[in-house]
């Protein structure tokens, strides 16, 4: 006789998250947000900017404004500044929180890894694809094939907080964890692909750089007046290397530790990303986009988006591209895996999230200027072409997930609510004896109040009958 099998509970994915990373994603997400509305009215100026008649010798006069020290490689335009400099810091956050996601995160289980990193290598690839069969089809350059690629997840949380989404948090750390992976891929896409010349002297001097930071981290060396100004020697000679500046960022950001010890509330790295995260959503990403968004806008240009083939690739790319990479990806792997999609959630909800991460314009844009660089007119229409695929996923991604807001709503006040007052959401304490004791002594608090009510009311009913014998008035045989 064989014993009973014991049913096969398939694996959920984009489940509720834990209470750790719920808040932590909280925190990173409403910086972000703030810092994604700056980058929306950034972008704004920027185009108003260059397109006023009377204003746009004055943009490109400012972007072109050099400074900075000629004996050092230094003496760099404001907006190359902002491209290789402030995103040096955007790139330094998105290496503390790629290794916070390797160590501390849900990229450290490779089951629950599986599905952002697929989902976001196939948003990277299908772009990738699309621009480049455009391209063959429409016999343009194929330079420009990893422009499409990127997520800008600033810009997307600022769409959702524009039109008042509230997405839940499992699909908001989708968002985030694809971002995370996107912008690990397209550092290693500039350092591979975008490195024409190397100095091998500078180079060997930002690595030594990098050996020192990593060592005086290793020792507990603390005080930003040690690691600020190596940071920028660092960041100098990477430059100067040939190798784009914002790998020192990342390289360094990777160094940092983010596991917590006995004696620590939070790691190192959640500490230092909580410092300078502020700066680099709210300074770093929306100058660099003031610098680098000022583009021509006229009837003509925009025709021009559509009928260019390397344009026409990165608004299919952006569209088209991530959306069905994005989404064909997640089925594949949920498909393959024998997952299945968290009860909340339908597969409307991935597709919804897959043309929101079609917005790409940070990184998007960094890698149109140097896929083109040498080429001023085509840089200008790429990044208009950015700015037109990115606006159009806004719209698609708007439409699809204010079909499905009501649920949303109703899934993040249930991840809020906390009626029994104690900080926690009760959703998190449902397995927990004591909560449902609190939840006990609550309600019987209520019941008491309300009986206590009802007593009353009971009372001032039969009070005031009494006054009123037989239903007469005061006067007499008058009826009341």
């Amino acid at each position: 006789m064989t014993a009973p099998r014991t049913p096969n509970t398939a694996r959920k994915v984009l489940g509720r998250l834990s209470l750790p990373e719920r808040t932590f994603l909280a925190d990173a997400l409403r910086t972000e947000t703030v810092g994604g509305i700056l980058l929306l009215i950034a972008a704004v100026a920027a185009l108003v900017w260059a397109n006023i008649p009377a204003l746009h010798h004055s943009y490109e006069t400012v972007s072109d404004l050099h400074f900075g020290p000629d004996a050092l490689g230094l003496h760099l335009s404001l907006a190359h500044w902002a491209a290789d400099g402030l995103l040096a810091v955007f790139f330094f956050v998105a290496g503390i929180e790629l290794k916070r996601e390797l160590v501390a995160g849900d990229l450290r289980d490779p089951k629950a890894a599986a599905l952002p990193v697929v989902a976001a290598l196939c948003g990277m690839a299908v772009p990738a694809l699309v621009y480049t069969l455009t391209n063959l089809a429409g016999h343009g350059s194929l330079q420009g094939w990893a422009v499409p690629t990127a997520t800008d997840i600033a810009f997307a949380l600022a769409v959702l907080a524009v039109i008042g989404t509230a997405l839940p948090s499992a699909l908001r750390a989708f968002l985030l964890t694809l971002a995370v992976v996107d912008d690990l891929f397209a550092i290693l896409i500039i350092a591979i692909f975008f490195t024409d010349q190397l100095d091998f002297a500078a180079l060997g001097g930002a690595a030594a750089g990098l050996v020192v930071f990593w060592l005086l981290l290793r020792k507990g060396v603390r005080g930003w007046y040690v690691y600020v100004p190596l940071a920028v020697v660092i960041w100098a000679l990477m430059y100067n290397s040939g190798v784009h500046a914002t790998i020192a960022g990342v390289a360094m950001g990777l160094m940092l530790r983010c596991t917590t010890r006995e004696d620590e509330e939070h790691s190192p790295g959640e500490r230092i990303e909580h410092l300078v995260r502020p700066l680099s959503a709210g300074l770093a990403v929306p100058l660099f986009a003031l610098f680098s968004a000022g583009v021509s806008v006229s009837g003509g240009a925009l025709g021009d988006v559509f009928t260019r083939p390397e344009t026409l690739g990165v608004v299919l790319g952006l569209v088209v591209g991530k959306t069905v990479g994005i989404f064909g990806g997640t089925w594949l792997t949920v498909r393959f895996t024998r997952a299945s999609l968290s009860d909340d959630l339908a597969w409307a909800d991935i597709f919804a999230v897959a043309s929101l991460a079609g917005i790409g314009f940070t990184v998007s844009l960094l890698i149109g200027e140097l896929a083109f660089d040498g080429d001023t007119v085509l840089t200008d229409e790429v990044k208009a072409a950015v700015l037109t695929g990115s606006l159009i996923a806004t719209v698609c991604a708007t439409v699809l997930l204010k079909i499905r807001n009501a649920k949303y709503r109703r899934l993040c006040e249930e991840e809020e609510r906390d009626e029994d007052l104690d900080g926690i959401p009760d959703v998190y304490e449902q397995d927990d004896p004591a909560y449902h004791l609190r939840m006990a002594e609550i309600h019987e608090r209520k019941a008491a109040e309300h009986r206590r009510i009802a007593a009353e009311q009971a009372a001032a009913a039969r009070h005031g009958l009494a006054e009123v014998p037989g239903g007469a008035g005061e006067e007499g045989d008058r009826p009341a």
